[in-house]
């Protein structure tokens, strides 16, 4: 895994900036109810997402939480007084504290399906009776844009992936809360180029590849022979999941999902 203090400088520009984020913010909040008035980022990395979210929707006061110090530093000087220093599995907040709660490309980096478990039963222990918790999922899924690059990475080691959209049913269902609808919205700047796909691979960004593995040259070079080595291919494209937490007293009965799209 990258070591998210270190990656924290670049991590913006290095992931498609501004648009991005307003891609992500949109397609949160539209799962959003429309009478929260508080709103929990569980990993919030450097709060660009999460400042979307803040300015996104009148009367909604966002709290971010991160529990790398560089990337949580740079969430609290766009969001000042807003950001807590923290681990998703302990989350330093009463029960029933917030509205809703969101974790935007956090599940997929964690290696262990306990911790991604806890992790949603953290945000569950939060969100209030009747508030919704969205996250992303199938991350890994949604880079394969079915393009010449992709076609040389799935070679690569397989990986098991935590946030799958019927493991994360599952973590969800075990809390307590249902489904409550479904959103995508655009990778805006994320389309690799294959130099791009080299560099990412001699970062680390391929968990499976890490940096000196067998393999990564063998992939690397492989890359390096596909053409138009700086031309993006399409963006990817990510889903969002909603589950709902109902009053006190109900029984938890599985709405049909509600999707919802944003070119």
């Amino acid at each position: 895994m990258l070591d998210y203090d270190e990656e924290a400088e670049r991590y913006d520009v290095s992931r498609g900036g501004e648009p991005r984020a307003a891609a992500a913010a949109q397609g949160v909040l539209s799962l959003v109810p429309a009478r929260a008035r508080s709103l929990l980022d569980v990993a919030c990395g450097t709060g660009i997402v999460t400042r979307r979210l803040a300015s996104g929707r009148e009367g909604l006061r966002v709290t971010g939480v991160d529990r790398a110090p560089a990337m949580a530093g740079h969430a609290a000087a766009r969001l000042p007084g807003a950001v807590v220093l923290a681990d998703a599995r302990r989350l330093p907040f009463r029960d029933g504290g917030f509205d809703a709660v969101s974790s935007v490309w956090l599940l997929h980096l964690v290696g262990d399906p306990a911790d991604a478990r806890r992790i949603v039963a953290e945000c569950a222990r939060v969100l209030r009776p009747g508030g919704v918790y969205v996250t992303t999922v199938d991350k890994g899924a949604s880079h394969n844009v079915g393009s010449d690059i992709d076609v040389v990475l799935a070679a690569r080691p397989p990986r098991p992936a935590s946030d799958t959209a019927e493991a994360v049913e599952s973590y969800a269902l075990g809390c307590g809360l249902v489904p409550a609808g479904e959103a995508r919205f655009p990778g805006r700047g994320q389309g690799r180029s294959p130099r791009r796909a080299i560099a990412d691979l001699r970062r680390g960004w391929f968990v499976t590849l890490p940096p000196g593995h067998p393999l990564a040259d063998d992939f690397a070079a492989r890359l390096a022979a596909l053409p138009d080595q700086d031309r993006p291919r399409p963006d990817p494209v990510f889903t969002l999941r909603a589950f709902r937490k109902p009053p006190s007293g109900m029984i938890p009965v599985a709405r049909p999902r509600v999707e919802q799209s944003f070119a």
